[in-house]
Order: structure tokens, then sequence, then C-alpha cells
């Protein structure tokens, strides 16, 4: 894999863990949406696509929906957050399990740990930032086996919660994109167009 198509799935990666984040103005804005839209064009997802322009043009206060929302799925739903993003939650059926340990030393094992005050190891946002980090090393070697014994054991079943509880469009497809980049990259590593 060249150089250029390392760093582009690094980026990939990093897209993914940023839309996952609470939604703020410093990211949601008009450049990134602009790179969803060319994200989505690029993969032939024209009804994501639509479902994803229509839901941000019409709403008067995106900002706020998209707080709310991912409030209620990823940090306070009542009566309980609906996705929770952390592996041990899936894997160990509690926070703070087994999991989250076997991930922090895999970070460790390859050199990484967290910064001070960060949160949990096994939280999706720091699991896609750590397979940036891979890529952009093009560490192959360490990606596939982070994808196949920490991430991909409790994602398909985080993703599910996501597409089948969301109320917008927007997580759904932010699912639907990591899905597709951890799987093609696990079983054949992206061919992404060199042009």
């Amino acid at each position: 894999m060249t150089s250029t198509t390392t760093l582009r799935i690094a980026t990939l990666y990093r897209f993914c863990a940023q839309s996952l984040q609470y939604p703020d103005t410093n990211w949601l804005n008009a450049d990134y949406l602009q790179g969803l839209y060319s994200l989505l064009e690029s993969l032939g997802a024209d009804d994501e696509l639509e479902q994803v322009q229509t839901a941000f043009e019409t709403d008067p206060d995106i900002l706020e929906t998209l707080q709310i929302e991912h409030t209620r799925l990823f940090i306070n739903g009542v009566p309980h957050v609906v996705a929770p993003p952390y592996g041990s939650v899936y894997v160990d059926k509690s926070l703070q399990g087994l999991h989250t340990e076997k991930t922090l030393n895999f970070y460790a094992e390859c050199g990484y740990s967290l910064k001070h005050g960060s949160d949990l190891p096994d939280h999706i946002i720091h699991q896609l930032e750590f397979l940036s980090l891979l890529a952009e090393n093009n560490d192959a070697e360490h990606e596939s086996e982070f994808l196949q014994t920490i991430f991909l054991p409790w994602f398909s079943k985080f993703g599910a919660r996501v597409k089948q509880e969301t109320h917008h469009p927007f997580y759904s497809v932010i699912v639907q994109l990591i899905d597709y980049l951890t799987k093609e990259e696990d079983e054949h590593g992206i061919q992404l167009d060199e042009a």
C-alpha cells in the first residue's frame, strides 16, 4: 500500500472519530459537511447522501438537533443510554470491564497511552483514533489484529443499535461508514482511487 493510501485511510478513521464527537461548531461546519457529502458521493451512497443533505438543509437548528440526538444515543438517554459507545458494554456486559483493560494493554504494546483525564480506552472515538495512528504508521499487522480482537467483536452490536434507534440519518450514515471502512480495511485493505 502506498503512503498516500495509508494516509487517506488514517484520515477516514479520524473523520469517523470526529463525526462521533459531541456536535460543536468547531467541527460541524461547512467544510465538514462538504467532506461528508464528497465521501458519500465517492462511495456511490446516493440514498444516504440525499437523506443527510435533506436533513441538514431543512432543519433550522441542525446543531441543537444533533446535540440532542447525540446525548440521547451516547451520553444520557431516558430511561437509559441507547447505544453506549464503549466496547466493554457489549463484550463484558458492564462498563469498564475486561475489554477496557485489554484495549489499554493493546495501546501500550504499540507504544501509545491515553492523556490524563481521557475517557475510557474502549470508547469508540479512542479506538478509531488509534486505528488512524496505526494506518498512518503503515502498521497493517497491528491494525488487522486490533480490528479482529478489539474493535469488530463489539462494533457490529453498537452499529446495529445506532441504526435501529437513531432519530436522525446522520448517525446511521456514520456507523455505516465505519462499518464499511473497518470491514474493507480488515478484509482487503481499502482500495481508494489514487487519482
